[in-house]
């Protein structure tokens, strides 16, 4: 598929049909997500995949937000593996799990899978029921699976403010 119709098409998947994700497409998923840039090549992202029955149970209990998904990957940072930024010691690492993420969104999508990104879950609870360690921090839950006929982009989906409100040349 190419790039400008992966990025134009794509849209937050809040329908999925009741079928689990195969070894391969989790696979190609993931692969996506290894093959981003990170700070200095650190790598401090940390991919929980959720694609049993009990782990989803589990999940549903950590947010609303899951839209009965049948598979989620949870993206999170190992915060003692990142890049520090010596000016003001900002961690490249969420931004690194970010950018893993995006990967991993645009390649389910350009397999046919669906997506959509989940910040509205409780961290804390998520550590607790998935025995997350302290140093790795939950960033972004994919939930994905395979579009039901009906699945829709939202209304929301194609507005977008004045490309000149958001960018700027030489100084604001």
């Amino acid at each position: 598929m190419e790039f400008d119709k992966v990025i134009t098409e794509r849209y937050s998947v809040r329908k999925f049909k009741d079928e689990r994700l195969s070894k391969d497409k989790i696979d190609q998923i993931l692969q996506a997500g290894h093959k981003a840039p990170t700070g200095c090549n650190y790598q401090p992202q940390r991919i929980l995949v959720l694609n049993t029955e009990q782990s989803i149970e589990k999940l549903r209990k950590c947010t609303r937000c899951h839209f009965n998904a049948p598979t989620a990957m949870l993206v999170c940072h190992n915060k003692d593996e990142s890049w520090v930024r010596p000016y003001d010691k900002a961690l490249s690492s969420p931004v690194d799990a970010v950018i893993v993420a995006t990967h991993m969104m645009l390649k389910a999508y350009d397999i046919g899978v669906g997506c959509c990104w989940v910040m509205h879950f409780n961290p804390t609870l998520i550590k607790q029921t998935f025995n997350i360690p302290d140093n790795i921090e939950p960033v972004a839950l994919l939930v994905m699976g395979y579009p039901t006929n009906d699945s829709k982009p939202l209304d929301l989906h194609n507005k977008f403010r004045p490309i000149d409100e958001v960018v700027y040349y030489d100084s604001f």
